[in-house]
């Protein structure tokens, strides 16, 4: 097996307000959208990330249309923690956990 692409999906109330988070906050750039869907991508994630619209009627498993997921975490690793934090604390972004070293 060739595993050529990966993404992450979350369902959001708000499509268009997390990607512009995400685009303007972390550098991701739109690769593609449709009502109720985005994807966005930058070259040294290694993933897309991919935002739908709470409720979407294509989404399968229908079971789980109209749910969010509890406890997910994206990470991204960067080499200077510390400069990324000020720089986001300086663009507006709430934080609500704050860094810290673990061995």
């Amino acid at each position: 097996m060739q595993i050529t692409a990966s993404a992450i999906s979350l369902n959001v109330d708000d499509v268009t307000a997390s990607a512009t988070f995400i685009k303007q906050h972390f550098g991701f750039h739109e690769e593609m959208s449709a009502d109720g869907f985005v994807s966005l991508s930058r070259p040294d994630a290694g993933f897309n990330l991919i935002f739908l619209c709470i409720g979407l009627e294509t989404f399968k498993p229908i079971q789980m249309r109209g749910h969010r997921v509890d406890g997910l975490l994206i990470a991204f690793v960067v080499d200077d923690i510390d400069t990324e934090y000020a720089r986001i604390q300086a663009e507006g972004v709430a934080i609500t956990t704050s860094i810290e070293t673990e061995p």
